[in-house]
């Protein structure tokens, strides 16, 4: 029987890389973000950081996006990328079980002049979704990581063809990458490694993962 081992936290990207990188667009957008930022240290709370961040914005501007939604949207973070993205016609559905976080999130996002452009709602993302109408351009996932396969047989058909499904933390510190570990969160782990087969596999779509920060896949829906 194969020895089992603690997975280790991989970060795919050398660090040296990384500051570079955060040096060329850190003073690039509104001084929000870094009390965003700030805040998120403090307590410990996952955000995606100024790189995928970035990443984001540069993406939804690429699909020419005017409608997003957000499965798990903390206190507004990576709505403000998005938000910034869609123009002042476009809109962000946002999602978060916390009310505490909507009001932060209308703080940060009011003085960055973004709030306009976000429909903020407290809930479950899937129930959310579920009584939410209509396609999307971008569906992003980035809910507790267990519901990562659910989330993506959820969006995938409500992505309008040339759309983009978006997930973040898909290398998981890179824990999908090791075999015969045991850890706490062993669950979360395969069900992320489940959810990029499933993405990978669907014939539907075109995906690709930037390893930056904990991974990010990028899935576009063919076009007919």
């Amino acid at each position: 029987m194969a020895e089992q081992q603690k997975s280790p936290a991989i970060n795919p990207v050398h660090p040296a890389i990384e500051s570079y990188m955060r040096r060329l667009v850190q003073a690039t957008d509104h001084p929000v973000l870094a009390d965003m930022e700030a805040l998120a240290e403090k307590n410990n709370f996952p955000i995606v950081g100024r790189l995928v961040g970035t990443f984001l914005e540069t993406l939804a501007k690429m699909a020419n996006a005017q409608r997003v939604f957000e499965f798990g949207s903390g206190f507004g973070y990576s709505a403000y990328w998005f938000a910034k993205a869609v123009g002042g016609q476009g809109q962000v559905i946002c999602t978060e079980a916390d009310f505490l976080n909507q009001e932060k999130a209308k703080n940060y996002l009011s003085a960055a002049n973004l709030w306009d452009r976000v429909d903020f709602q407290v809930g479950m993302a899937q129930e959310v979704f579920a009584r939410t109408e209509g396609v999307f351009d971008i569906c992003y996932n980035d809910v507790d990581k267990g519901d990562y396969p659910d989330i993506w047989r959820m969006a995938k058909g409500r992505i309008r063809p040339g759309g983009l499904y978006i997930a973040d933390n898909v290398l998981w510190k890179g824990r999908v990458a090791v075999e015969n570990y045991t850890e706490a969160f062993s669950g979360w782990t395969e069900a992320i490694k489940e959810h990029n087969e499933l993405v990978f596999n669907d014939p539907e779509f075109d995906a690709f993962i930037n390893p930056t920060r904990d991974g990010v896949v990028v899935a576009r829906r063919k076009m007919p």
